[in-house]
């Protein structure tokens, strides 16, 4: 029986993720007009590609390096992955209902939940990716505590939350989520990558 390899997986699903982004930007119409007026009623779906491109990017950086990390693709690894690619999928629908319904509660909670199920779904990821690798692998030992990881969902279910007394505390939630993700995440990189 032939086992996959990795870079199968992450070829797939970085055409995933591709896909997600331009079905993002396809959302974005063009302004009926050539003044700055024409412009201002796409600003709020424009912020929220902003955001959600963000996001994607997050998370194709992060998957890149566990998957590098790794050293095997089993089953569960597969499923997990798919797990992840399918609430990432939701993010172009949850981007443009946000983007167009900016000041209300639903669709912002919307978002927030399909950001919540996508960081739940990356740490399963992570969790099949490591047991397969085995408790006194590298790579568990280099993602450590994971505190960002143990924060983010909880920060999203505060949105989600807060959404309900305002859209836009939410939405400041999810964006400095993603502002704690842009810091580089090296912590895979300095413990496996350097030592090779």
């Amino acid at each position: 029986m032939a086992i996959m390899g990795k870079g199968r997986l992450e070829a797939f699903s970085d055409g995933v993720l591709a896909i997600i982004i331009t079905i993002m930007v396809l959302e974005l119409k063009v302004p009926h007009g050539a003044t700055s007026e024409a412009l201002m009623p796409l600003l709020p779906k424009f912020l929220s590609y902003i955001l959600s491109f963000v996001y994607v990017g997050i998370y194709w950086n992060n998957h890149h390096h566990l998957l590098q990390a790794s050293s095997k693709v089993t089953g569960s690894i597969l499923w997990a992955n798919l797990h992840l690619l399918f609430w990432l999928s939701l993010m172009p629908v949850a981007t443009g209902w946000m983007g167009e319904n900016h000041a209300a509660p639903l669709p912002s909670a919307v978002y927030g939940g399909v950001l919540f199920a996508a960081a739940i779904a990356y740490a399963i990821l992570q969790q099949r990716i490591t047991a397969a690798e085995g408790n006194s692998s590298a790579l568990r030992h280099a993602l450590g505590s994971d505190w960002k990881g143990k924060l983010s969902p909880i920060v999203y279910l505060a949105g989600i939350g807060l959404t309900w007394v305002s859209p836009y505390i939410a939405q400041a939630l999810y964006t400095g989520v993603a502002l704690l993700w842009l810091v580089p995440d090296r912590r895979i990189e300095h413990t496996i990558f350097e030592g090779r």
